[in-house]
């Protein structure tokens, strides 16, 4: 199978994965940003921050959204250190964050060992206008590799900044849910047939991108619900990407 699933905590589950069988580790961890007091951080679920009262539908919950800022860099870094582990030398990491937190991210990702490229920037051409004040309409990807890379392993030339709306209506699966168009073009940093960990892999957006692009993908989720979401998408995207020739060549 190009891809595989894991329902559970992503130290516990990472920590079972052998050393340097990754090639990208692309992943959209929670933020836990936008409190301005304890109580903000302490009482809002990640639903209540990250969706408005009108939303159409609803959306499952998850956790790991009340850590204040060393609390969730010390966790980060954690993580940051078992994803290096996983991953082979010359492979890369890419990480979401806000402007509140990128500090923190930036720090995370150096101390668990990688060394920080730069940022990316994805803007977001439907975010609501404030008055008085400029618009928040862009996330950053923080990106980093383990140790040097070396181009000619894989001769792409990417853009470092993205513009795509968040998927909305029946589309949007998941509360931050992230634009495929956006994550294809991030899987590419990947090398050829190589392998994509998303260890808060959400509804599953990065592996679908991967499957998309040619990769293969390996997803960690927490939440129950949205691991069933997960499971389902990449299922629908193998069974779209598959051709004549996979059949024949598995019989």
């Amino acid at each position: 199978m190009p891809f595989s699933l894991h329902q559970g905590d992503a130290l516990s589950v990472l920590a079972t994965l052998p050393d340097a069988c990754v090639d990208s580790v692309i992943t959209d961890p929670p933020y836990n940003s936008g409190g301005r007091t304890a109580k903000e951080r302490t009482s809002r679920t990640a639903r209540q921050k990250y969706t408005s009262n009108d939303a159409k539908h609803a959306l499952p919950d998850f956790t790991g959204e009340n850590m204040d800022q060393r609390s969730y860099s010390f966790w980060l870094t954690q993580i940051m250190t078992e994803a290096h582990r996983l991953t082979k030398p010359g492979g890369t990491a890419l990480l979401f964050t806000d402007w509140r937190q990128l500090p923190t991210t930036t720090d995370a990702l150096q101390a668990a060992g990688w060394l920080w490229r730069g940022v990316l920037g994805w803007h977001k051409p439907q975010a609501r206008p404030q008055k008085g004040r400029f618009t928040q309409n862009l996330e950053f990807v923080i990106w980093g590799s383990k140790g040097a890379l070396d181009g000619s392993q894989n001769e792409v030339y990417l853009p470092g900044f993205f513009s795509a709306s968040q998927p909305s209506g029946k589309e949007r699966q998941h509360i931050t849910q992230k634009p495929v168009s956006v994550m294809r073009e991030l899987v590419k940093i990947c090398p050829e047939k190589g392998t994509v960990l998303d260890f808060c892999a959400g509804s599953g957006s990065t592996g679908v991108a991967a499957l998309l692009e040619g990769r293969s993908f390996i997803g960690v989720e927490k939440t129950a619900e949205y691991s069933r979401i997960a499971a389902d998408r990449l299922t629908e995207t193998l069974n779209q990407t598959l051709t004549r020739e996979d059949f024949i060549l598995a019989a």
